[in-house]
């Protein structure tokens, strides 16, 4: 992603937000500020430097109260360590009144830009790769395109528009036959990078490549680039960037056999398929609409649980499944690609409600940095790709759209929440949200988006079933719903209905990272629409009251229907076994179902710790910190912080320990 200037990022960011509390030194002073004056430097005040470079002598009082009452009337100069506390408790005061953080919703219109073209890209094979995975003598083959072009952009920060095929497994010779079309390519032309991986979870992926065409010129009448033929145009494979250790058995069998061809070949095939609509300062991607479930390789270490793998089965009633607890909680994230353009209204910055944020979104400092590595290995672990992944389409725009996106949500079983974000070419991810996922940052919009700096809408979602297949849009239909009533003809009792016009989607702005204005929620709900025709759409501003009671009521409703997954996902995705500390985490979580959980893991308070480093007193015991006495009182205070730490007073998960 490309970055501003710091000069110019931090113009923007400081425009509407008090600047973050300066803790290397004091504030720069205002320009309304008195000024030391310098018209007659030889006149300096007592105890200031002369002109020849010597110091007067300051004057002390010797008791008298007279005297000491004539200095106080001429006002003590205030020292530097009062200025600076004086300026810090200022500064304090105002981050606390702040009501409206740099960040949110950006009223910025698109650009000006002249009429673009739509085209096709088609990414048809790949022939002679090196085998990446020597266990199988193969490699797990993908590509993953990025398109640039001279399009005008609201923000140097928004993102890249980026496509990725599906995974062919144990290959050196993949077939994708993979489309994409991309809508508003301007007539100057565009750049696509393809870049060749070896999908290696848990590992990082070797790259295997890459190529890179450049067209200058686009219009109706562009001829294209290998569109007459079936396998497009072959184009050499850059080695220099792939992996060493990939290409080191294709260098032994080249010096065995010199007619050994070391050089990879990607076949493309590109071609316009006419002009695009409007906006056209925005490329984005036309389709195909795509759907990628990706299912946690913890789950099963850590649960026992499996997931279903055959997604006809997401659309079976768990509770009539022969194992209930194997259909009901499995773990999945989502990525579903829905047709574009995103209403230009729906554009949001990341909220800077704390000075930190803009560091760690920026990826500056130690401590920036940390924390953007952190989330960016933390969405790469929830949204990863392995042989489990599941590809699938669907036709845009259709009841099969809508259908698709029952299922991933698992229609309207469970009382299930959902956080979701949608990014600015309309790629939804979603997963499951609530108490039990709140380990390991697992519902921060921010993983979700990869720490995006701007996105299009970020809230939470659940799905409600109606009586009557009418598709309703009113929060409070005239008609009994579920999960908050019973209903025959679905879930809990038999399979759900698969007419999407008997399920509502009520969807919300509830994002802290993001904060999506209530102005751009039709938006949300016309885009909707659009892309699940037959759903009835009802979208609510997070702060609605009877939002806030339905969303009570499905968790009402997910107690009832069985215990929850408990996840703990600080742990290396190879390991096999759970430790007696796992045990009891989850032990407490289990015990108070109905209460925030009070237990965090590592990373969660590391995170905690890296925004805001006050709040590492929360998690040191009482009494492990200070100066103890002697005597009785050390025996006191021990047994004070004994009774502490048996009563639970201790913070951020620690285990109690009585000696």
């Amino acid at each position: 992603m490309s970055t501003e200037p710091d000069a110019a990022v931090d113009a923007r960011a400081n425009q509407n937000a008090v600047p973050p509390v300066a803790t290397d030194g004091p504030r720069p002073k205002s320009p309304d500020a008195p000024q030391p004056s310098t018209e007659n430097p030889a006149s300096a005040p007592d105890g200031g430097p002369k002109v020849d470079g010597t110091e007067q002598e300051k004057p002390q009082p010797n008791g008298n109260r007279q005297e000491i009452e004539e200095l106080g009337a001429k006002g003590p100069r205030p020292t530097k360590t009062s200025d600076l506390r004086e300026k810090f408790a200022d500064k304090k005061h105002q981050l606390t009144n702040k009501t409206k953080p740099a960040g949110g919703y950006d009223p910025i219109p698109l650009p000006d830009a002249p009429q673009g073209y739509t085209v096709k890209f088609i990414f048809h094979r790949a022939t002679n790769l090196p085998v990446a995975d020597m266990h199988t003598h193969a490699a797990d083959p993908f590509l993953q395109a990025t398109l640039t072009a001279d399009v005008p952009k609201r923000h140097n920060e928004d993102p890249l528009l980026i496509h990725r095929t599906p995974t062919i497994r144990k290959t050196t010779e993949p077939e994708w036959e993979n489309e994409w079309i991309v809508a508003n390519v301007p007539a100057s032309g565009f750049t696509l990078k393809c870049r060749l991986y070896d999908e290696d979870w848990p590992d990082h992926d070797d790259r295997l490549g890459n190529v890179t065409i450049r067209v200058p010129h686009v219009d109706e009448n562009w001829e294209g680039i290998g569109a007459a033929g079936p396998d497009g145009e072959v184009f050499e494979v850059k080695k220099r960037s792939g992996s060493k250790r990939a290409y080191f058995l294709r260098a032994v069998a080249k010096v065995i056999n010199k007619n050994v061809s070391m050089t990879p070949l990607l076949y493309i095939s590109m071609e316009v398929l006419g002009k695009s609509d409007p906006p056209h300062a925005q490329m984005y991607t036309v389709g195909p609409t795509t759907f990628v479930k990706h299912f946690s390789p913890m789950i099963g270490r850590l649960t026992g649980i499996k997931v279903n793998k055959d997604e006809e089965e997401d659309a079976t009633s768990s509770t009539h499944a022969q194992d209930n607890q194997l259909k009901k909680y499995d773990f999945q994230a989502n990525e579903i690609q829905l047709s574009g353009p995103v209403p230009p209204k729906l554009y949001h910055r990341y909220v800077e409600f704390r000075p930190i944020i803009r560091l760690m979104f920026a990826s500056r400092g130690i401590t920036g940095h940390i924390l953007n590595k952190v989330l960016h290995k933390q969405h790469k672990r929830i949204y990863n790709y392995d042989s489990s992944t599941e590809y699938g389409s669907f036709e845009a725009c259709s009841e099969q759209a809508s259908l698709q996106f029952l299922k991933m949500a698992h229609f309207d079983e469970g009382g299930r929440v959902f956080t979701y974000v949608l990014t600015l070419d309309g790629l939804m991810r979603f997963t499951e949200t609530g108490r039990e996922f709140g380990i390991d940052l697992l519902s921060k919009h921010t993983m979700h988006s990869d720490v995006a700096t701007y996105i299009a809408c970020s809230g939470e979602f659940f799905i409600r079933r109606l009586a009557h297949a009418d598709a309703a849009e009113d929060l409070e239909p005239r008609e009994p719903t579920h999960p908050s009533q019973e209903l025959p003809g679905g879930p809990p009792h038999s399979p759900p209905p698969r007419d999407p016009r008997h399920y509502q989607l009520i969807i919300d702005n509830d994002s802290g990272t993001y904060r999506p204005d209530k102005s751009t929620l039709p938006e949300l709900k016309v885009f909707l629409e659009r892309n699940f025709p037959g759903l009835g759409i009802v979208v609510m501003h997070w702060e609605n009251e009877e939002l806030q009671k339905l969303k009570k009521a499905q968790h009402e409703v997910k107690k009832k229907e069985g215990p929850r997954v408990k996840m703990v996902l600080n742990r290396s995705p190879t390991g096999s076994s759970f430790s007696s500390d796992d045990e009891s985490r989850l032990g407490d979580l289990v015990q108070s179902p109905d209460e925030d959980p009070p237990l965090r893991s590592k990373k969660e308070r590391m995170f905690d710790v890296l925004q805001d480093p006050m709040s590492l007193r929360e998690y040191i015991p009482h009494g492990a910190v200070g100066g103890g006495g002697g005597g009785g009182g050390g025996e006191t205070s021990d047994k004070g912080k004994s009774k502490d730490l048996t009563a639970g007073g201790m913070d951020g998960g620690q285990k109690a320990v009585t000696a």
